[in-house]
């Protein structure tokens, strides 16, 4: 991310994978400092998923299912919730707010294991790697996509040093839960968009390696 972009611009996060970009999601600039980065993803945002993408169904290919073959992206629009991410420097781990964007109402937290980003000319680059923590708004949670996740490991998929990484901020993430700490402290819970955004679309040389 360049030094000129201000709250309000818009970056790209992108997910890559192999070299080549697996996802591409254009992102509201809500803060940045030199101890994380928060963004804003909001409804209608235009962006670009692997062709047999679906939300919340698992059935089709995974991403693990391309180790040895190319794929092909679609335009996707993002629906229905409003997301808050928030992203700090080294760590194996986004934690993400989630509200229903017609009700306002908040649904939790959501806390994606993934590679810790690296800027790129347009935004932020990472790797999911399958594991997460769902919390709800009482801050009880339950783990998900485990089995995913062992699988990836099995296939070779999920590198032992990412596995090391993971396994380190584990129980630093829920040290974070269990003593409130930033941002489980309820500091983001009254954030608003700007009412004057327009649903983003992805800047020009977004899919720039």
């Amino acid at each position: 991310m360049t030094k000129h972009w201000k709250p309000g611009d818009v970056y790209v996060w992108r997910g890559m994978y192999r070299n080549r970009i697996w996802h591409a999601v254009p992102t509201f600039l809500l803060q940045e400092t030199p101890q994380e980065i928060v963004g804003a993803i909001l409804p209608q945002a235009q962006c670009m998923v692997e062709q047999h993408y679906t939300p919340g169904v698992k059935a089709g290919k995974r991403r693990w299912d391309f180790i040895n073959e190319d794929w092909m992206l679609k335009e996707f629009p993002w629906h229905t919730n409003r997301v808050l991410t928030i992203t700090e420097p080294e760590k194996y781990y986004s934690i993400m707010l989630f509200w229903n964007h017609a009700s306002h109402e908040f649904l939790g937290y959501y806390v994606n294991f993934q590679l810790p980003f690296k800027k790129s000319h347009c935004g932020i680059d990472s790797l999911d790697l399958d594991l997460d923590i769902d919390i709800d708004p009482g801050l009880r949670f339950r783990w998900k996509d485990e089995d995913d996740y062992q699988m990836a490991i099995e296939q070779g998929a999920i590198l032992p040093e990412w596995v090391q990484g993971i396994e380190m901020a584990k129980p630093e993430v829920l040290k974070r839960l269990e003593k409130r700490h930033h941002p489980f402290d309820g500091s983001w819970l009254d954030w608003m968009p700007d009412p004057a955004w327009t649903p983003p679309t992805l800047p020009e040389n977004w899919d720039k390696i």
